[in-house]
């Protein structure tokens, strides 16, 4: 499997006089966390697998504001929405893909009443699409017989009820997949959502994230499977917490689903 990866960016290929059909939406996570860049190159990677046309932003996307809404900060969500709806506009942005379900879900729900009107898929509804419509083919999976469980994230399930893609996807890796007793609609929260991701956690007897995980570990998985970069990170840190990381693998449905190809 080559790693060469195509990534256009939206002002040469507008410079070339083209325009990409998509915009691929990196996100904050995806540009400069370690561990979420790996799942930005397993979607570029399925992306150029599935010759789909596509550029990034580059330097020119800025964090697309949720974390500032969801602490409280209107201001800055305003100002930092307002800076990217101007730069797609300028770039005529119809369609978007972006691997974050919090980016989705500003982007999609909350940029329009700011003037930024696109067509917003999250990256397991691109990826399911593609497939069905025989533009990804799934090889022999490298995952096929292992136990599954898959983690929903908020802002993809009970967000915008995006249940269905992500399962799909699981399906066509041949894996043995187990939900855990809390799922779609009564899924339980990573733990950071609304901003809480940047802050220590308030006081309990247990952090959020090491209660999800255990929720998983019922299960029996040797994967837990996410759909945000954000739930990965938790997750993770929840199987370090459980000291099973020798056992259990966290990792994004894209980086499944390219190791496949």
């Amino acid at each position: 499997m080559s790693d060469q990866l195509i990534v256009p960016v939206m002002a040469d290929v507008i410079a070339q006089g083209k325009q990409p059909e998509y915009l691929y939406w990196v996100g904050s996570a995806g540009a400069f966390d370690d561990r979420a860049k790996k799942i930005t190159k397993a979607f570029v990677r399925l992306l150029n697998k599935a010759n789909v046309d596509f550029a990034v932003l580059g330097t020119e996307e800025s964090a697309s504001g949720d974390a500032a809404k969801r602490a409280g900060n209107e201001f800055l969500f305003q100002m930092q929405a307002m800076t990217n709806i101007e730069v797609m506009n300028m770039y005529e942005v119809k369609r978007i893909i972006t691997t974050d379900p919090h980016d989705y879900n500003t982007l999609k729900n909350e940029y329009p009443g700011l003037g930024g009107k696109y067509e917003v898929y999250h990256h397991t509804e691109f990826l399911s699409q593609l497939i069905s419509q025989g533009k990804l083919k799934i090889q022999e999976s490298t995952f096929k017989g292992k136990k599954v469980t898959f983690h929903d994230p908020c802002y993809l399930g009970r967000a915008n009820e995006v249940y269905q893609a992500p399962r799909d996807l699981i399906k066509e890796l041949g894996v043995s997949f187990t939900e855990m007793k809390r799922n779609q609609r009564n899924s339980l929260c990573c733990g950071a959502g609304g901003a809480q991701m940047f802050k220590e956690p308030e006081k309990g007897d247990k952090d959020i994230n090491v209660l999800r995980t255990e929720d998983a570990l019922e299960t029996n998985p040797k994967v837990i499977i996410t759909a945000c970069p954000f739930c990965n990170t938790m997750m993770t840190d929840g199987v370090k917490a459980k000291e099973k990381e020798a056992d259990i693998e966290v990792l994004d449905i894209a980086e499944m689903l390219s190791n496949t190809q």
